[in-house]
């Protein structure tokens, strides 16, 4: 189905010629799927991009040839193709699924209409058959409201919804090769599985080929029939799944493994819940307009966070879990402001930030910051890593002196798993783990005494993953902070939390200390979460 051959990908920088992907070959047939691992920046996405035709216009393909066998039967390089025909086949005869779905969706078109627009170029569909064909796979990627989910714009849904609604557009032309970025990586264990479940079947259904791209070994030891192990741009083993995993062969690949197994260890440490919350919510309530009249009243709403209270003491990380849309990020944003409460209170050192002046929550934000969890949309895309880094810093003048912020900006940098020869860089030049690095880095620029942090490893390798959850509790103890951790991988949260709130559909449906929800949960749906398992795919 796919050939690949002597495949060299390279990009034009400022400081000379980077070679992303070097002789990299491998052939897929028709009912398989590969696994491509490695960690983050080993060439994985590069190598995705340059099959799709996608690289951006600083980034080429310098040598090799890649051959795709079209649902009729025919074979043609598709490396040689121009952009009409390019634009023809993707969508297609190929398709992908992408890392970062914020920024690969059209935030100005309903999230239906990108969907049913594959349809009517593709296969010539009216309006009509294209909107039902999509609500069908609207109801396939596991969407309780489809008709809710195709007339909402993407800033309208969470990030795991989201990456379903690629997912959707992804399937909707039936691709003979699917290629999958990173396609589970936002969402949460049991649509997780429920996903996986669903390439899988639908993979074997029309005999096409996928390209599985992911960080996570343990999906795809469950997903794939192959495995190939990248390592700065080249391939340093590759073979069946089981035979990677049972008896792998080269360090990296024996590293990568022992490192998936491998869970970070948390201080035990007893919350101070005898003094005085850091952080308290009083019954928050976020709710969005859904649907509105003619005369423009609100007719439903999207309860986001729905009567929400609790709180967070000096040095405690409190753990927020719950499926896709339950209402994790929203009510992290809430706490910050970022987004406005309908009502209820946000309680900060006992004062209610809501009625602080615009100088005195300046200095209040100082203290409180959020590693988002699309690192993408969240970065300038003009500002060059370092600047990002520095900036926070300038605007709350820290350091006296730009030397001294370079310095700093480096520092951290050097913390979270970047060199120092991407302090010029932009971050387009990234892959999604790096550039959540970058981010990571940044909120870390302030010294923050609380620290929210929205899905910060979801995009991550098992290596960098380990790395980053370690450094959070070394400046946790070392600077006395205090952390909201948000997450849908229930294995990282118990690692790092002391305490566990679930929430279901706004609300906080149990809340407790971390090892006891985990041996005893009380709420039918905590029960139901930590039964969905990969282990069952």
């Amino acid at each position: 189905m796919l050939k690949v051959k002597d495949l060299e990908v390279v990009y034009e920088t400022e400081r000379g010629l980077l070679r992303a992907v070097r002789g990299l070959g491998f052939e897929l047939a028709a009912g398989e799927v590969l696994g491509v691992v490695g960690e983050s920046g080993s060439g994985k996405t590069a190598l995705s991009l340059a099959l799709m035709g996608l690289l951006p216009p600083n980034g080429r393909i310098a040598e090799g040839e890649v051959r795709l066998k079209k649902t009729d039967g025919t074979e043609i390089r598709v490396d040689t193709l121009g952009p009409v025909a390019r634009a023809k086949l993707r969508g297609r005869e190929m398709a992908m699924i992408f890392q970062e779905p914020m920024t690969s969706l059209n935030p100005v078109f309903r999230c239906g209409e990108q969907v049913a627009e594959v349809r009517r170029f593709h296969f010539a569909e009216g309006k009509k058959a294209a909107r039902e064909k999509a609500l069908e796979l609207f109801r396939q990627v596991q969407f309780d409201d489809p008709e809710r989910i195709y007339r909402s714009y993407p800033h309208q849904l969470s990030g795991g919804q989201r990456q379903r609604v690629m997912i959707a557009m992804a399937l909707a032309g039936n691709p003979s090769l699917l290629i999958a970025d990173e396609p589970t990586s936002a969402l949460d264990v049991t649509v997780q599985r429920e996903i996986l479940l669903l390439l899988k079947a639908l993979q074997q259904d029309w005999k096409g080929a996928m390209l599985f791209i992911s960080h996570d070994l343990h999906v795809v030891r469950h997903v794939a029939d192959k495995v190939l192990v990248m390592k700065a741009g080249e391939v340093v083993e590759q073979g069946g799944v089981e035979e990677i995993f049972r008896n792998p062969k080269h360090p990296y690949t024996k590293q990568l493994i022992d490192d998936s197994r491998m869970h970070p260890r948390k201080t035990p440490q007893v919350p101070q819940i005898q003094s005085e919350p850091l952080v308290a919510v009083r019954h928050l309530k976020t709710w969005f307009p859904s649907v509105k009249s003619f005369f423009g009243k609100t007719l439903q709403w999207v309860k986001a966070v729905d009567d929400v209270s609790l709180s967070v003491y000096p040095g405690e990380t409190l753990g927020i879990v719950g499926e896709s849309g339950s209402g994790k990020s929203t009510l992290g944003r809430s706490l910050l402001l970022l987004e406005e409460p309908q009502a209820g209170e946000v309680l900060y050192q006992s004062r209610n930030l809501a009625s602080l002046e615009k100088g005195a929550w300046k200095k209040v934000r100082k203290d409180l910051q959020i590693i988002f969890q699309d690192p993408f949309a969240s970065l300038n895309p003009r500002l060059t890593v370092g600047q990002a880094v520095m900036e926070p810093m300038a605007v709350h003048g820290i350091f006296a002196t730009k030397k001294e912020r370079e310095a700093e900006a480096l520092r951290l940098m050097k913390k979270v798993g970047l060199e120092e020869e991407h302090f010029h860089r932009l971050p387009e030049a990234f892959s999604g783990g790096q550039r959540q690095r970058i981010c990571i880095a940044r909120a870390l620029a302030l010294q923050p005494r609380f620290l929210i942090c929205d899905e910060c490893v979801s995009a991550l390798d098992v290596t960098i993953q380990a790395r980053i959850l370690d450094l959070l509790m070394q400046l946790k103890f070392e600077l006395g902070l205090t952390y909201i951790f948000i997450s849908h991988d229930l294995a990282v949260v118990r690692s790092i939390s002391d305490r566990i709130a679930v929430m279901k559909d706004g609300k906080v449906v149990e809340i407790g200390e971390a090892e006891e929800l985990f041996r005893n949960p009380q709420h039918p749906y905590t029960k139901k979460l930590l039964a969905a398992s990969l282990a069952e795919i």
